[in-house]
């Protein structure tokens, strides 16, 4: 089985935690959240402009980019990650432009290389999944696609075609970190989904605490976690390892034990 197989094959959903590369110590940021508990990481490869973040995420952008960034710095990043952890699954979550500037064929082999397990495209539709989709697949990274509540029936079907490790469902229209929907909307949208797919469902954007974790986790296959993350970045710079450590661990006790209050 793969990384990201196993990592939603635990007796437990599975807690995902986004920080932005490049913004403050990265890899001690990184540590940080596998000790407190993160099943599966996004490493966000920062860009000018990230449409689908709030005003968290981008601030993040804008400082990595700042510090001089680049995408050859992110694929370091995760190749030393992937040495430390190699069995914590790394997604890349990103857009288009830094990811198929220099060809997707070399994006593809390099993020293989680096030990990346799976890539979220942003702003790369379903419909142009020709872009990117089919040199990741050949790579053996998993192409990780986005469901919205207006995500209908007659959509989900191209959305869920070529995708693989997991589907992110994106609770709210809107940007990362702003608004939470009502757990009763989760449940249906996940539900509904999850009738036309094996593929575990993670459920993202708004999610801050564990209490709000561990409520989704009763009703999805994971549940990511990243403005709230990214705060603590900005929040706390070199000692910001440490109060990550603690939130994760927070989330990570929520959402595992929520297997056990369902069961």
């Amino acid at each position: 089985m793969t990384r990201l197989a196993n990592a939603f094959n635990k007796p437990h959903p599975a807690l995902v935690c986004f920080i932005t590369a490049g913004d403050g110590d990265t890899a001690a940021n990184l540590d940080a959240l596998v000790e407190g508990g993160a099943d599966v990481i996004e490493l966000g490869m920062p860009f000018t402009d990230p449409m689908a973040d709030g005003p968290a995420i981008q601030a993040a952008n804008i400082r990595s980019l700042n510090a001089g960034t680049s995408t050859a710095d992110v694929l370091w990043i995760a190749r030393k990650f992937r040495d430390r952890h190699p069995e914590v699954p790394l997604v890349l979550m990103g857009y288009a432009n830094p990811m198929i500037r220099r060809g997707s064929d070399w994006f593809a082999k390099a993020a293989k290389e680096a030990g990346i397990d799976g890539v979220i495209c942003v702003d790369i539709p379903p419909e142009e999944d020709d872009a990117l989709g089919p040199y990741l697949r050949d790579a053996g990274i998993s192409p990780i696609r986005l469901a919205t509540p207006t995500t209908d029936a007659k959509r989900l079907p191209q959305v869920l075609e070529g995708s693989s490790g997991f589907l992110y469902y994106v609770a709210v229209a809107g940007i990362t970190g702003m608004q939470q929907a009502a757990i009763e909307s989760i449940e249906a949208n996940v539900s509904r989904i999850k009738q036309s797919t094996d593929i575990p469902v993670a459920v993202g954007f708004g999610v801050r605490t564990p209490e709000q974790a561990g409520e989704i986790a009763r009703v999805a296959d994971g549940v990511v976690v990243g403005s709230a993350l990214v705060e603590l970045v900005a929040e706390h710079g070199a000692q910001a390892p440490a109060k990550l450590r603690e939130l994760t661990a927070g989330l990570a006790k929520a959402v595992h034990s929520a297997a056990r209050a369902s069961a």
